[in-house]
């Protein structure tokens, strides 16, 4: 049985725990923004009790903290206990250590932190992991994780 194994690579699926590439990457951020969009709408409407029914005025700083706590919650739980958001797994991607252990909440919070520095920076970290040898992008590369492709489930 050993001998289908090298490493932590299947030569069933010689795919899985090989770096993810760009276009997985977005079909995943783009399937959890939905969920996380879905969220904030629950949440939001859990604030009408306190604000009498109304609408909370547009650009609030204590909502958009509220509402930047939450996408953090759901994304370091998600990385944290499986290294996966439900986006990542429907993609077969899996957040990990390099040594393939579980992310920290350390690493969750500084990769938490760099994707919205390198979203905001049109893109640009993302974009990174298209020159980078690793293949990693900025925050990869600050919270010393890595994204991977799974194996296909049989």
């Amino acid at each position: 049985m050993a001998a289908f194994f090298v490493g932590s690579r299947s030569m069933i699926d010689p795919d899985a725990d090989a770096p993810a590439g760009l276009i997985r990457r977005l079909a995943a951020i783009i399937y959890d923004l939905l969920l996380l969009v879905g969220l904030w709408m629950v949440a939001t409407g859990a604030l009408l009790p306190f604000t009498h029914g109304r609408a909370v005025p547009a650009g609030d700083l204590l909502f958009r903290l509220y509402l930047t706590l939450i996408a953090f919650g759901f994304f370091g739980l998600f990385w944290t206990r499986a290294g996966q958001t439900l986006g990542m797994k429907a993609w077969r991607l899996r957040l990990q250590q390099p040594d393939g252990r579980p992310v920290t909440w350390r690493q969750a919070s500084i990769r938490f932190v760099v994707a919205a520095l390198s979203a905001a920076a049109a893109g640009l970290g993302f974009l990174w992991q298209l020159i980078d040898a690793q293949g990693r992008s900025w925050h990869d590369i600050a919270s010393g994780t890595v994204m991977v492709r799974t194996a296909r489930r049989r």
